[in-house]
């Protein structure tokens, strides 16, 4: 990756869901810090395990059970109502979980666990295109 400015990765989501995309990460060169950016309030990136696909469906289901959609008797206090049930409860999400991520690299490898990937958490329902910028910072 070239370090004249950031780089973009666009993912298509099918809905609510995490979206594993650590291998679209451009290639990188030498040592120094990779960050990503999510450019939406309603999506989140996270560095999770990537062996088992339950890890990914339990999260999906614990924050669903967190924040549930609008329509739910307990969200009856939520007012941004007008984009549908899903779309407040994706911004509050979004709030608690990270929008971007820092990871160092050495040696042109990202220093990521041996179960870890890079995610983003879609929290809305319908399909969406979604948009990381990407940056890289070489070591001095």
């Amino acid at each position: 990756m070239s370090p004249d400015g950031p780089a973009e990765i666009t993912i298509s989501t099918r809905g609510q869901g995490l979206y594993e995309f650590t291998k679209q990460i451009p290639p990188l060169t030498g040592s120094g810090l990779l960050t990503l950016f999510i450019r939406h309030t309603s999506a989140s990136l996270l560095i999770q395990e990537n062996a088992d696909p339950e890890v990914q469906t339990d999260l999906a289901n614990f924050f669903a059970r967190l924040v549930p959609p609008a329509s739910d008797p307990s969200m009856s206090y939520l007012t941004h109502t007008y984009e549908g049930p899903d779309d407040m409860p994706a911004h509050i999400k979004a709030a608690l979980l990270p929008t971007h991520l820092c990871i160092p690299v050495t040696d042109g490898q990202m220093a990521l666990g041996t179960w870890q990937g890079i995610y983003l958490f879609e929290h809305r329902d319908r399909p969406h295109q979604r948009r990381v910028a990407v940056s890289f910072l070489p070591a001095a």
